[in-house]
Parts: structure tokens; C-alpha cells; sequence
């Protein structure tokens, strides 16, 4: 049985209790949400995971980090080396987005090494097959649609991003009215294109109790994708992202009745005063189902910030009941993202998935934040670099300046505040404070 199978017959699987664990929520609470189709525990049961997590109502806010080659750069070493990096900063899944070189060797190298949930985007795939067989991108079947799903199910792929919401119906919708930026995903316009070439219907909608008998065969959680997601902040809620998420609220009910377990993507590009409304749609139309968000980006000027961008509109999708963060680097637009991009990118994502956890009220969130404050009260600096989300930036910095008195920061030096009221404490008490060993001055 699938873990949404077993939550629905009341079983309450080891992998449930070992997930509870380490979210510090009963095991209980877990099944039920999952039974509920409110919580995803994405493991696929030919994979061993060291790093399970669940992502979904009433937990922490998860976030993602997207690795994998391009045309342009295609060194499998530097994506092991950015998996581990995404993964140690904190990253609780990735997601292998490769379209250059050799895919199978390269998904099945991040597969030993991936202590995490590893997501894909199978159409990737499906199409980059496609180029090399004929030299047309768009030359493929459903045949070989379902070929690449089966064969990434066994390799041990614990979610997929399927794109069947790109429609004959949706793309119409989103005709409707002119777009800035018309298909901004790429497995979004692959499909657009296929549909478009073909004249057929996206083989993912037509035939989706066929993705369904694979993700359920293999417990791979289907990850329902935005193709039709806003890739301007002048796009975001239009005709054509509602009408593909109405699409993927349906498939969501199909794919829970089949024992999948399901979660939903977001925009996108979406202005700050339109986040809490999107999440507020996407858990209406699709049923409570763990809403997982690129970003979103509040504004399109930022490159370069891309991961502040995000962060901002993630905190304020977490904050509205968005569960799952895709992280975006500093090189978002720009360039396929080095190293450094993917550890700035995760931590900017990380900072916004805690600070909705604290106002979600989820365990031990804020106790990490008050544990900060005492430290800071006693200028205890190795307990300060220990609660960072980030100890390894802030005891570079820490190390990189030499204050005159070690207890104090260079920033304010003998003018600490809290230096300054804590002998102001001592000198009320009684305890004489000497400032100096050198004379006051005084005027002539």
C-alpha cells in the first residue's frame, strides 16, 4: 500500500512514525493530514532516504532547491558538489532540473548521494530524448511520455512535476487575455508546443490514470505544475493560471482516489497585495492540498537579488498557508547558478520558511529565536553562531573583525548598548564601574 493508502485504512506506517519524529508532531496528526490529502511524505519505496521529511498543514515550511545541468554547463560534479552544499544549508529536497548531457547518469549520481527527497520534471527528459533520436524537440509520444515515468520511477525518483494541467481548455483561457509574458515554464511551453504541433491534447491530462498507476506502484508523490504560472508580476491571476489550477484541483481528487499522494505548484511572479489571495485559490480550488511556490517574486527589477525577491514573497505565502518553498538564487534570470548562488539561494529561503513558521506556531520555532535573544543579552558570541541559520557565514564574519574588547562587536565597539545598560544595572546595584585608567579630561 502507498503511505495515503495506509493513512486511509488508519495505519500509521514505521515511515509515518520516523517522519513524526522529526517534525515533533504526533504520528497521529501526521497520518490524518495525510489521509486527508493535507500532508505529502515524498519517498518513493524503491528509495532509501536518510532525510525523509513531510511537507503539508500544521508542519514546518519545507523548502526546495533545484540543481541539474544545462546545455551550457554540463559538469556532473558540480551539481553533486551544489547537492551537498543546498543539502548541509538546510535544503529538506531537491529537485534535479537537467536538460545537458548524459540525464540517466547524472539523475542516478545525485540519487546515491541525496540524502533528501529528490523531485524530477520528467518532460525535461521526454523531450531532450527527442531532440537526440530526431532532432525535433517536440518529436515524442505518449508512449514515450510514460516510458520515462516508469523508468525514473524505478530508478527511485520520490516526486514528479507533471505539467497536465496545459491544456486545449487552459491554453484557451489563456488566450483570453494578452500576457506580458506568455509561457514563462518550460515544461509548460514544451507541452504548449506539443499540443499546438500534434493536435492532440497534453498526453499527461488524456491519459492520467496512467500517471496515476505508475506514481501509485512506486509511492511517487505527483507534484501538479504550474505551466501556466505568471512569469511577470503584470500576469499574475489571470485567466489562464486560474483555469490551469481549477485543472489541477480536479486531477488532485483523481490522483488521492488512486492512492497518490498529490501537492500543488505556484506562481510565479505575483505583486505582494495578490500572494495571500493565490494561496487562498490554490487551497480552495485543490482541496487543502500542500501548496508548493516558486518564490513567488514580488517585483521583475531585482536580478542579481532574485533570492530576496523570493524570499520576501515566500514569507508571505508561508505566513498565508503555502507550505513548500522552491528557493530562487541571485543568479535567477541571469546565468545557471554556481555554488555559492545555490547556498545564498537556500538560505534566503530558509530565513523566509522560519519566520512563517513562527507565526504558524509550529514547535520549536520560536524557542530557537529566543535562545538567540538570551545569547545576545549575554554577548555570548558562540552560542549566537551556533542558532544561525547560517553559522559558517557568521563566524566568518565574527572572526573577520578584532574588536577591541571581545565581548562587544566591531560595529558599536564600547558603545554597546547592552554593555553600556548592563554596567548601568551593576552601578545601581552597587558594583563601581571603571571605565578607564586614563584621567578625565577637563576643560581649561
Amino acid at each position: 500500500m502507498t503511505q495515503i493508502e495506509s493513512a486511509q485504512n488508519g495505519v500509521i506506517t514505521p515511515l509515518m512514525h520516523k517522519v513524526a519524529r522529526r517534525e515533533r508532531v504526533p504520528a497521529k496528526m501526521l497520518c490524518d493530514g495525510i489521509r486527508r490529502g493535507t500532508i505529502v511524505i515524498p519517498h518513493n519505496n524503491t528509495h532509501t532516504l536518510r532525510a525523509p521529511c513531510a511537507i503539508g498543514a500544521g508542519l514546518s515550511v519545507k523548502v526546495n532547491a533545484n540543481l541539474g545541468t544545462s546545455t551550457d554547463e554540463m559538469a556532473r560534479a558540480d551539481e553533486i558538489e551544489k547537492l551537498e552544499v543546498a543539502v548541509r544549508c538546510g535544503a529538506d529536497a531537491v529537485m534535479d532540473l537537467s536538460v545537458g548531457g548524459d540525464l540517466a547518469r547524472i539523475r542516478k549520481e545525485i540519487l546515491k548521494h541525496c540524502a533528501v527527497p529528490l523531485g524530477t520534471v520528467p518532460i525535461y527528459e521526454i523531450a531532450v530524448n527527442a531532440q537526440k533520436k530526431s532532432r525535433r524537440l517536440l518529436a515524442f509520444s505518449a508512449e514515450d511520455c510514460f516510458d520515462v515515468l516508469e523508468r525514473q520511477a524505478q530508478e527511485g525518483v520520490d516526486f514528479f512535476t507533471i505539467h497536465a494541467g496545459v491544456t486545449r481548455s487552459s491554453l484557451a483561457a489563456l488566450r483570453s487575455r494578452k500576457r506580458v509574458l506568455g509561457i514563462v515554464s518550460r515544461g509548460g511551453a514544451i507541452l504548449a508546443g506539443w499540443i499546438k504541433s500534434h493536435k492532440r491534447e497534453n498526453p499527461f491530462y488524456e491519459h492520467f490514470d496512467r500517471v496515476l498507476e505508475i506514481a501509485r506502484r512506486y509511492d511517487v508523490t505527483l507534484s501538479l505544475g504550474d505551466g501556466l504560472r505568471p512569469g511577470s508580476i503584470l500576469d499574475a491571476t489571470d485567466p489562464g493560471q486560474i483555469a490551469e489550477l481549477k485543472i489541477l484541483g480536479a486531477l488532485a481528487l483523481r490522483a488521492r482516489k488512486a492512492g497518490v499522494q498529490v501537492m500543488i505548484e505556484g506562481p510565479g511572479h505575483v505583486p505582494l497585495d495578490q500572494i495571500e489571495k493565490n494561496v487562498l485559490l490554490e487551497k480552495k480550488y485543490c482541496h487543502g492540498a500542500p501548496f508548493y511556490v516558486l518564490g513567488p517574486l514580488v517585483t521583475d527589477i531585482a536580478a542579481g537579488y532574485d533570492h530576496i525577491t523570493g524570499a520576501i514573497g515566500g514569507a508571505i505565502a508561508a505566513r498565508a498557508g503555502a507550505d513548500f518553498l522552491c528557493y530562487l538564487t541571485p543568479s535567477e534570470h541571469l546565468r545557471h547558478p554556481s555554488v555559492q548562488d545555490v547556498r545564498e539561494g537556500v538560505i534566503a529561503s530558509k530565513i523566509a520558511a522560519h519566520a512563517a513558521d513562527i507565526v504558524r506556531g509550529v514547535a520549536g520555532a520560536l524557542g530557537r529565536d529566543r535562545a538567540m535573544s538570551a545569547a545576545r543579552a549575554k554577548r555570548d558570541w558562540k552560542q549566537q553562531i551556533r542558532l544561525c541559520l547560517d553559522p559558517e557565514k557568521a563566524r566568518e564574519y565574527r572572526a573577520s573583525s578584532k574588536p577591541r574588547e571581545s565581548s562587544v562587536c566591531t560595529m558599536c565597539g564600547k558603545f554597546c548598548s547592552i554593555k553600556l545598560m548592563e554596567e548601568k544595572a551593576k552601578a545601581k546595584n552597587g558594583v563601581r564601574i571603571i571605565y578607564s585608567k586614563k584621567p578625565a579630561c577637563r576643560n581649561k
